[in-house]
């Protein structure tokens, strides 16, 4: 979910429509970033939109803006109002629920010792404190393992599930990973010990031995369920698990039952971080997530938000780009289990020295990840000057961080809108690589095809990302493999490519209240994207450079409203320099609201995704 960058999948690469609905946005087919602008609302749910606002008595933007994310007349409530009650599932519509939530209630009633084995992103820190306070909550002291993302690399692996079961484990909890671990899980059963699988990776269909695989993604999985980050998978484990002990009767006489609602602010977190799409009980989710965080029980989240200036109701913007990278930094370049300590301890102390040491190494991993993205587009550029037409952008090094590499290729794929791959050279000519693609370009089935034809030595990934380990002596091969599979949709995909729009307001417009009201369709992320809105023809003022890479400025419309606006990450691309150049000049803007608080105020700034000179829309 990036907000501060347009994210792949609000630039859509659509089949051609008819005439009427091809037109561009204010004639804009090509813009800064060469992109066709589009109105988000198709001609042929207009009327839909109407009949939303005189239904439910809304305003007609908010009927434009529901319509445009493909809610029905009957899903206006539930959309509006999205609660676990109307949202969530029984769990044990999940395959291997039953049998995994009883196995680990098992655990708990005879007081086993349990360890925990996460994935180092978000997702894997927040599953792993979910479970980690579950069992606090019933007195036991779980293990959480985080493995090394350079030498342990992604999932559990033979040598620690080995020693996990040295260490004393009775029953080992896989997070976020675990689908496709053969040869760990074997260890786990060599040595009689159970292993419950709790993911949403894609699932091969022969799956691993394990005692129980909940993973809505596995393929015999008809929950319909596979939008769901791990965190959320894991809170359904805990509703299935809360069951099960009081039917076991372990609640009263001094234990009481744990308030899971509590615990939903780590399910908003991951939601919003593992970029799944905000639909269905993903937006029940992160709504009631927000809630609970505003009241800033989970100590270790609230040692964060104090370190990272979130002075503000939390929103998910501030959960993608403030509290997301900070807990990230300690898997990307540090000590990868920093995050699931930080969410899962009660130790105030202990969360505000892990808290100043992750925003630390996320200061540390910014200055890296410069110096990267400079050389890697440097490396770009020069291929491109070789032949303007690659379809697929490579750029390695072995002076880069393996931490970094898909930070850097989502920078150059939204740049040079084309996939990329950046790759991390090891000293023994293998290369760690993460890939990141655009709509109607998938690029995780040309890694895994690539696999079956021995040109790389493992990789996988979905349809916009991708990771892979190749041999440098390998990587032509593999660079013509993927141009070969590729190139006719990457050609057909960036000729399409568009930016949608909600429609056209001027800065009179953005006010608070029209905040409160577009928010009503929130809360927005992927699946579900921000509002945007175009500013014709509005005059630049003060533009300047601001930090290392972004771009402050205002626009004035004619009336003479005025708004603050700021595009990140713009300086030296074809968007930045069109802005400082234009001060006092016209140009079409497209953009996102944002609430910014200072100082106790609260005030309504823009975004900037894109702009166009309207003197040259069809440059």
């Amino acid at each position: 979910m990036a907000l501060a960058a347009t994210h792949p999948s609000d630039v859509k690469q659509t089949n051609r429509r008819d005439a009427e609905q091809s037109l561009p946005f204010l004639g804009i087919s090509r813009s800064a970033k060469g992109l066709i602008w589009r109105e988000r609302l198709q001609a042929e749910a207009a009327p839909l939109a109407t009949a939303i606002s005189q239904r439910h008595g809304l305003p007609d933007i908010l009927g434009r803006v529901l319509a445009a994310r493909g809610v029905t007349l009957e899903d206006v409530e539930v959309s509006l109002n999205p609660s676990l009650k109307a949202l969530m599932p029984d769990p044990h519509a999940l395959q291997d629920m039953e049998r995994g939530a009883a196995r680990i209630a098992e655990a708990v009633v005879q007081r086993q010792s349990i360890a925990i084995f996460g994935d180092y992103d978000v997702d894997g820190a927040s599953s792993s404190a979910l479970l980690s306070r579950f069992f606090a909550a019933h007195g036991l002291d779980s293990r959480i393992y985080i493995p090394d993302r350079i030498f342990e690399g992604y999932g559990p692996n033979r040598a620690a599930i080995e020693s996990l079961i040295k260490d004393g484990a009775e029953l080992i909890i896989t997070v976020d990973c675990g689908t496709t671990s053969h040869d760990a899980l074997e260890a786990a059963m060599e040595q009689g010990v159970d292993v419950v699988v709790i993911d949403h990776h894609q699932a091969d269909e022969a799956l691993p031995p394990a005692h129980a695989i909940i993973n809505p993604n596995r393929q015999d999985d008809v929950s319909g369920q596979g939008q769901l980050a791990a965190a959320g998978v894991v809170f359904l484990v805990l509703v299935a698990l809360l069951r099960c002990l009081r039917t076991k009767g372990c609640y009263g006489s001094g234990q009481d039952e744990p308030d899971l609602l509590e615990w939903l602010d780590l399910v908003a977190l991951a939601t919003v971080c593992d970029v799944v799409p905000l639909t269905g009980l993903n937006r029940a989710y992160v709504a009631k997530g927000l809630q609970v965080m505003r009241h800033r029980r989970n100590p270790g989240l609230r040692a964060l938000a104090d370190i990272a200036g979130l002075n503000a109701p939390p929103t998910p913007y501030h959960l993608g780009f403030l509290l997301g990278p900070r807990i990230n930094a300690g898997g990307r370049i540090g000590d990868a289990g920093l995050g699931a300590k930080l969410l899962s301890s009660s130790d105030e102390l202990e969360n505000e020295r892990i808290a100043k040491l992750l925003d630390q190494l996320n200061k540390e991993r910014k200055d890296m990840e410069v110096v990267t993205l400079e050389e890697a587009v440097a490396q770009v550029e020069r291929a491109l000057e070789e032949n303007d037409d690659l379809p697929i952008l490579f750029a390695g090094s072995e002076d880069w961080h393996q931490g970094l590499v898909g930070l850097v290729s989502s920078r150059l794929t939204d740049r040079f809108r084309r996939p990329s791959f950046v790759i991390a050279w090891g000293k023994d000519g293998r290369g760690t690589g993460s890939g990141r693609s655009i709509s109607g370009v998938d690029l995780g089935s040309a890694v895994r095809a690539a696999v079956q034809e021995g040109l790389v030595v493992k990789g996988g990934g979905h349809a916009m990302a991708a990771g892979l380990t190749v041999e440098r002596a390998k990587l032509g091969d593999l660079s013509a493999f993927l141009e070969s599979r590729l190139t006719e949709d990457v050609r057909n995909a960036r000729a399409d490519a568009g930016l949608d729009l909600d429609g056209s307001i001027t800065p009179g417009s953005a006010t608070v209240e029209f905040m409160d009201l577009l928010e009503k369709a929130g809360p927005f992320g992927s699946g579900n994207p921000t509002p945007r809105f175009a500013f014709p023809a509005h005059r630049i003022g003060f533009a300047k450079i601001v930090g290392d890479a972004h771009i402050r400025c205002s626009i004035t419309a004619g009336d003479g409203s005025r708004l603050d606006a700021i595009a990140f990450r713009a300086v030296d691309t074809e968007l930045g320099e069109l802005l400082l150049r234009s001060t006092g000049e016209p140009l079409h803007i497209a953009g996102r609201l944002n609430r910014n608080h200072w100082r106790g105020k609260e005030k309504i700034e823009l975004m900037i995704d894109d702009v166009a000179d309207p003197r040259q829309p069809g440059r």
